[in-house]
């Protein structure tokens, strides 16, 4: 993650196919990828995955999780149990110019929010629909929401 990070995408836990593949949002149907590479204005979907994390440090994004370790079955937020959340405001310590937080999904904005507690009022909070394709809400109404991302890239843009 770039240490010069304006903006910050926290997901809930990654699923099977994530954690087999040792990749963020690695299940070919999660839509993360399309959605983000849009709302920042770069082609994401279909380029390697380091080539992706390279991309996003360019454009000053990270990405990380609100849950260190889970129990859960299967993939769904819905399923996780006993959760140990990850240490946010030692990540943040380390993100000076971190402005916006997206939170990718209703578990992760839920988690998030109440780690971040009153540290919450440093930053422009985004709660973005569920990339995962258990969302299903159609494509472009999430991207309708995800776009929030691009008004903040722009504005973070002026001020540079």
């Amino acid at each position: 993650m770039a240490a010069d990070a304006w903006a910050l995408v926290l997901g809930s836990f990654p699923g099977r196919a994530s954690l087999a593949a040792s990749q963020y949002y690695g299940h070919p149907q999660n839509q993360f990828w399309r959605l983000l590479g849009a709302a920042l204005g770069v082609t994401l979907q279909g380029q390697p995955y380091e080539q992706r994390l390279a991309l996003l440090k360019v454009k000053r994004v990270g990405l990380w999780d609100v849950i260190t370790t889970t129990e859960r079955e299967g993939s769904l937020d819905s399923a996780i149990r006993n959760h140990e959340a990850s240490d946010l405001h030692a990540l943040l310590d380390e993100l000076p110019d971190l402005r916006v937080i997206a939170f990718n999904g209703g578990t992760a904005a839920r988690i998030g929010r109440r780690q971040l507690g009153e540290r919450a009022s440093n930053y422009r909070l985004l709660d973005l629909p569920s990339s995962s394709p258990a969302y299903t809400l159609n494509f472009d109404a999430k991207l309708a929401q995800w776009m929030q991302l691009h008004e903040q890239q722009e504005q973070e843009e002026q001020a540079d």
